[in-house]
This record gives C-alpha cells, sequence and structure tokens, in this order.
C-alpha cells in the first residue's frame, strides 16, 4: 500500500467527526463537569454537552454527544475522577494527558490517539444491542453473556476479518486506493467458499445476514474516518425475504451499500493487521534495504507495485552501483532465484543507460548473461553477442519457472510457453539436457499448460528423461 506521509494523516486523523466531537468536549469540561461511576457524563450534563458542540439538545445531538465524551474518557483526552468522599453522588473529569498533544505532539503522537479512538469505536461495533439491558444481568452483577449469546472473540474476529478483506480489496495493483466496494461483495468474501460456483439459498441467506450486520458496524465505524460509507438504502430493509438484501445482476449495486476504507483507514487497519501477526508491507519500506532485499520482497508483488518498490529503491542511489548489487543479488539455484532474476530484469529497465558497463560485465555468466543480452538488445545496444545454444534454453527454462512462481495470469503463461517452444526447433530435446534446478518443474507444467496435445505429450516425455538424468 501507498500511504501518505504521517503529517498528512495526523491532520485527516484531527478532522475526524468523532475525534473532533471528543476534544472539543474535552476542551470545554471543567471543575463542575459530573460523571457518573464509569465516567460516563450525567444526563443533566448532556444538554450543554450537546450545545457546546454546535448540536441541538434533542435525540440526535444528546446522543452524539455521549459518544464522543465516551471517546474522550476512552483516549485519555478526559480523565475521570471517582468522588472525593463517599457523600458525593457524582465524580468529576480534569484535563488528560492526552490534551495537550493535540496541538503539542508530531504526527505520531497524532496518530495514536486516533488508533486509541479506532480501537474504541472498534469496540462499540462489535458490541451487542441490548433491547433490554435487565434482562441479561447475571447473579454477579455483571452481563451474562451466555444469556445474551454474545461471543466477543469471534465478533473481533469476524470484523477483523471483514476490514482484512476490505483492505486487500481496496488496495490497487500500484499500491493505489481502488473504488468503493459494494457491501454484498464484501460480505460474500466473507462467507462463500472459493470452490463453489453457485452460492446456495442458505449461503446467500449468509451474506444477506452479514450485510446487514455490516451495514451497522460501517455506520458506526465512519465517523472515527476510516471509511466512506453509502449505507444500505433503507427501503431494501423493509423488504421481506433473504433475498431481498442481495441485488440482481441488473439491479444498482449503489442501493445495496458501497465501502471504501480512507488512506487513515487503510492506516489503521494495516496497524490492526500487523498486530495480529499479518505481514502488510508499504511501499516504500525496502527503499534503505539491500538489493537482495529488495529482489526478495518485492517477489510476489503485483508488477505495478513491484515497479514502484523498485523505482524507490533506486532514488538516490548511483544507477551503476545499483546495478551492479541487483545483478550481484539475482544470482543463485534457490527455488526463489528465477523470480528474484525476473525483478532485476525490471529493475535494470527503470535504471537507465548509466547501467551498461554492469550489464556488459555480466554476459558470459550462465545465469545471467541472458537477461544481460535481452536488457542489451531491448535498448538498442549495438555488438551484443549471439548467446550460446545452452544459454537460450537455460534462458527459457528459467523465464518459464519465474512465472509459474510469480503465479501471474495463466493465458500469459500459456502464450509464453507456445511462444518459446514455437521459436526453438527441437526446443524439448534440448530443454531436457539444461542443468537448470527447475528443468523437471517447467517441462511437467509445459505438458500441462501447452494447449496442442501432442506437443503437451512431448513436454512430459521430457519431463520424464529430465527426472531420469538427475
Amino acid at each position: 500500500m501507498r500511504l501518505p506521509s504521517e503529517a498528512e494523516l495526523a491532520r485527516d486523523a484531527l478532522g475526524a467527526p468523532l475525534l473532533a466531537r471528543a476534544v472539543r468536549l474535552a476542551r470545554w469540561a471543567g471543575p463542575g463537569t459530573r460523571v457518573g461511576a464509569g465516567g460516563e457524563l450525567v444526563d443533566e450534563q448532556l444538554p450543554a454537552a450537546a450545545e457546546a458542540l454546535g448540536l441541538h439538545p434533542d435525540d440526535d445531538g444528546l446522543a452524539y454527544a455521549s459518544e464522543a465524551w465516551r471517546i474522550a474518557v476512552d483516549t485519555g483526552l478526559v480523565e475521570a475522577r471517582d468522588p472525593e468522599d463517599d457523600a458525593a453522588e457524582y465524580g468529576t473529569v480534569t484535563h488528560g494527558e492526552a490534551l495537550p498533544l493535540v496541538t503539542g505532539g508530531g504526527p505520531q503522537d497524532i496518530l495514536a490517539l486516533w488508533q486509541d479512538a479506532f480501537d474504541a469505536v472498534f469496540a462499540d461495533a462489535i458490541a451487542p444491542v441490548l433491547e433490554d439491558p435487565g434482562a441479561i444481568i447475571g447473579p454477579d452483577g455483571g452481563i451474562d453473556f451466555d444469556a445474551l449469546g454474545w461471543d466477543p472473540e469471534a465478533e473481533t474476529e469476524f470484523l477483523d476479518a471483514v476490514l482484512g478483506n476490505l483492505y486487500a480489496l481496496t488496495v490497487g495493483e500500484t499500491g493505489g486506493s481502488e473504488g468503493p466496494v459494494p457491501l454484498p461483495a464484501l460480505a460474500a468474501s466473507l462467507i462463500v467458499p472459493d470452490d463453489m460456483r453457485e452460492p446456495t439459498d442458505a449461503v446467500l441467506e449468509q451474506v444477506s445476514e452479514a450485510m446487514m450486520r455490516l451495514d451497522d458496524q460501517f455506520r458506526v465505524l465512519e465517523p472515527i474516518g476510516l471509511v466512506e460509507y453509502r449505507p444500505v438504502d433503507e427501503a431494501l430493509m423493509a423488504e421481506e425475504g433473504a433475498e431481498s438484501a442481495l441485488p440482481a445482476e441488473e439491479e444498482d449495486f449503489s442501493r445495496y451499500g458501497l465501502v471504501k476504507l480512507t488512506p487513515l483507514g487503510l492506516y489503521g487497519v494495516r496497524n490492526r493487521l500487523i498486530e495480529g501477526g499479518e505481514p502488510v508491507p508499504t511501499l516504500g519500506d525496502l527503499a534503505d534495504k539491500g538489493a537482495d532485499a529488495l529482489l526478495d520482497g518485492v517477489a510476489h508483488y503485483p508488477d505495478g507495485a513491484a515497479l514502484a518498490e523498485t523505482a524507490q529503491w533506486l532514488e538516490g542511489r548511483a544507477p551503476l552501483q545499483a546495478a551492479r548489487e541487483l545483478l550481484t543479488a539475482a544470482r543463485g539455484a534457490d527455488p526463489g532465484a528465477p523470480l528474484r532474476r525476473l525483478r532485476c530484469q525490471q529493475a535494470l529497465a527503470l535504471a537507465g543507460p548509466e547501467a551498461e558497463p554492469a550489464v556488459r560485465d555480466v554476459l558470459d555468466d550462465r545465469e545471467l548473461g541472458g537477461l544481460a543480452r535481452v536488457w542489451l538488445a531491448e535498448r538498442g545496444s549495438p555488438d551484443v553477442p549471439p548467446p550460446p545454444e545452452a544459454m537460450v534454453f537455460w534462458l527459457a527454462v528459467d523465464t518459464i519457472a519465474a512465472q509459474l512462481d510469480a503465479e501471474g495470469d495463466l493465458a500469459e503463461l500459456q502464450d509464453l510457453i507456445v511462444g518459446l517452444v514455437g521459436r526453438h526447433g527441437g526446443f524439448f530435446d534440448a530443454v531436457w539436457r539444461v542443468d537448470h534446478p527447475a528443468a523437471v518443474d517447467v517441462l511437467e507444467a509445459m505438458g500441462r499448460l501447452h494447449p496442442d496435445k501432442k506437443t503437451a505429450k512431448d513436454a512430459r516425455k521430457a519431463a520424464f528423461k529430465a527426472r531420469s538424468r538427475g
């Protein structure tokens, strides 16, 4: 993901409606502000709090004020204190340690404050709706979660999975942000098994229920600046039946909800994913690393993201020295080496003509000589020596092995295979003799993927010979 600077994200954080309201209430609070045992504003204080936010003290205004106050408490913008003596009915508040950071802290301080607010809102989003709070109070005076039928761990895992999928659907090929995701597609990504061609009625009902659940949760998450959300059309809520919440192909998907993570939301969800142990790179992470870390790191990036990361890595480096480092890092006989060499070739395309001496230095290298000739030929360089026949077939195996590892477009891989076989007479008779670690795997893949049955059979025969030779 390509994230904005911390300064830009911090500005977005301070502009998030819910956090902005929490800051205003923290500044409004004074010695006379009265709170209950849990730090909540007492009912008598809520109208004044709403007015401090410029809201009418009606039900909506009081709800906004109450929500903003809870965020102020949870993030340390205010500190609630218990009554000083048993006779006092209410507690009091003071300004919290986090409040001076709003104006005096750096971007990291602001983002840490926002992340605390996001975590608090996340907890609100997974909380159960208590129709009758008294009915689920246990013998110890606390909430009886078993009676409520609410599993906080399962709810947390569900919403984390939703946000993780939304992150993946939002991030584009080049690390930029894609358009909004239809709510049915997001719900289906969690519910419908990958190998299910036609969802059953039971699965469709689960998707519909998940959509309604997500609609409520995204409405809660939007005010903290996490998402841009267009809610499900209220008219759909009134319709009956499981299928009413799922659009037909010809319908307007926007009626069923559209959601997109904001740049701030991408930042916040990325932090939660990292805390959960997920590898979540951002563009620029490898800029100060060595060439070996770059080629390994971008190996399985989408092509656009790999090029963007490589371009950042090349900035500030002398092209000739960078080319030498890349070529050294591209060597190897390990399973990841072919894809490393492919990424090296792509990186060299960005390095410019200054890289030519480094490229010419490896013309006689068995592993790098082929890609060196390709680079020189593409630039129209003179005096490019023809490759030995062994190098031609070694490069063919290496190229297909890299594409197999990259797991890219199947049609493109088939075109590559057909083109290589068609250009070289006696291709398989030569390739099974190639001393390349991936020769057997490549020939077996060609036997599976070549569209011509006879050619595919020849590939399988060659794979058998290569395996026997080894």
